[in-house]
């Protein structure tokens, strides 16, 4: 391993300790603060997925983090936290917000996982060769007002 490579991931390896010192020690509370749905609305163009959140059924009582980060170990809980974080700092502030937020693939394989995880004694009993929205089409954030309207 060159010189170079090894400056490079120990730079990484400081900038990781330094981050989680901050998170660790920093202001009180950050990172539960960053996990509540509040913090996730805070982001202007995050607000219709927020509202249909907030106005829609049983899934009102838990947070965004609990459907899109991964729950298998806590290192990569706090792993996927960081990229789609820094992801959607990056998205927002440069501009390239998209028309449409979609799940990604990665997003749509946490989601799946974690409908699985809370509903296992449900999910064990069906086919489960669809993603869980393909048949409760009202879960997702953009069709949630439409069940509203529509009873």
């Amino acid at each position: 391993m060159s010189l170079r490579s090894k400056k490079i991931i120990f730079a990484i390896i400081l900038l990781g300790a330094a981050g989680g010192l901050f998170v660790n020690f920093g202001p009180p509370k950050l990172m539960a603060r960053t996990e509540t749905p509040d913090f996730c609305a805070s982001c202007h163009v995050m607000e219709s997925q927020y509202e249909a959140w907030f106005h829609t059924g049983a899934h009102r009582s838990i947070r965004c983090v609990d459907c899109h980060l991964p729950h298998d170990n806590i290192g990569k809980y706090y792993a996927w936290k960081s990229i789609d974080g820094m992801k959607d700092v990056y998205v927002f502030y440069s501009g390239r917000v998209p028309e449409t937020i979609t799940l990604s693939k990665h997003g749509e394989e946490t989601v799946q996982a974690n409908c699985a995880r809370c509903h296992a004694t449900v999910v064990e009993k069906i086919d489960q060769s669809r993603n869980c929205w393909e048949c409760h089409r009202w879960l997702k954030h953009s069709l949630a007002g439409v069940r509203l309207t529509n009873q």
